[in-house]
């Protein structure tokens, strides 16, 4: 079995990659800066990539700032890749999203787009993951769409996926052969992005009311209608909203 490095192991994804993980038998080494491994400033990284078959990077930025976030995922990866290499890592698997290829002005995808770039180059074999939507991401989209009492959101496509679904897939593809590709993950069902949070929050109680606004952001830019979709040959899980919200309450 193989020694799995999870960068970003105590998040959302990377804690049940882990377990996914070690439950078949791997490894799996979670590495966060809550345990000692930074990889925007290099700390740690030699040391806990040292025998390390596999490094996994679904780690993400503290901040969504268009300067920020860039200078995050490129310092980062660039760090990650260093260390990999020195290390002799024979696979370095990273989560991304979906739409990161197509036309769009969203800052994040912009840095996600640097991200994959520096991972193709680095010499080392890959494999790249893009998800769609989380279903965990209702409640700050739902935050940062606020206009009094009312939400406004664009009426795009998504085909959105619960994070245990993309933990299975990013799990799998560390557990295999690099890929030297790109890959996308998405859910079953395909909505608008103001339907899926609409139906969150009707679900959960709360009588905000969302508007479908075509000319409204999607933090921070204007998309196509179908930039959050995932193209021919996507590989979809079966967990839908209806299924996921009952076993998701709001948190307290």
């Amino acid at each position: 079995m193989a020694r799995i490095v999870v960068i970003g192991g105590s998040g959302l994804i990377g804690s049940k990659v882990v377990a996914k993980l070690t439950a078949h038998g791997h490894e799996a080494v979670p590495a966060s800066p809550n345990s000692g491994v930074n990889t925007i400033t290099g700390e740690g990284l030699a040391e806990v990539l040292t025998g390390a078959d596999v490094v996994v990077d679904v780690s993400n930025s503290p901040s969504f700032a268009p300067d920020d976030v860039m200078e995050f995922f490129t310092t980062s990866t660039r760090n990650l890749i260093s260390a990999a290499r020195e290390a002799g890592v024979g696979h370095y698997v990273a989560l991304t999203v979906v739409g990161t290829d197509r036309p769009n002005t969203i800052s994040y995808f912009a840095a996600k787009t640097a991200q994959e770039d520096l991972i193709r180059a680095s010499g080392i074999p890959y494999s790249i993951v893009h998800a769609t939507q989380f279903f965990e991401f209702i409640t700050g989209i739902a935050a940062v769409s606020a206009n009094g009492d009312a939400l406004h959101l664009p009426g795009n496509l998504v085909q959105p996926i619960a994070a245990e679904d993309v933990a299975t897939a990013v799990a799998r593809t560390a557990a295999g052969e690099p890929l030297g590709a790109d890959i996308e993950i998405a859910g079953p069902e395909v909505m608008g992005l103001d339907e899926m949070v609409r139906r969150g929050l009707v679900f959960r109680g709360d009588a905000r009311e969302v508007v479908t606004d075509p000319d409204a952001p999607y933090f921070g830019a204007r998309m196509e209608e179908r930039t959050l979709m995932p193209v021919e040959g996507v590989r979809l899980f079966d967990t839908t909203l209806e299924e996921w919200l009952p076993a998701n309450p709001p948190r307290a």
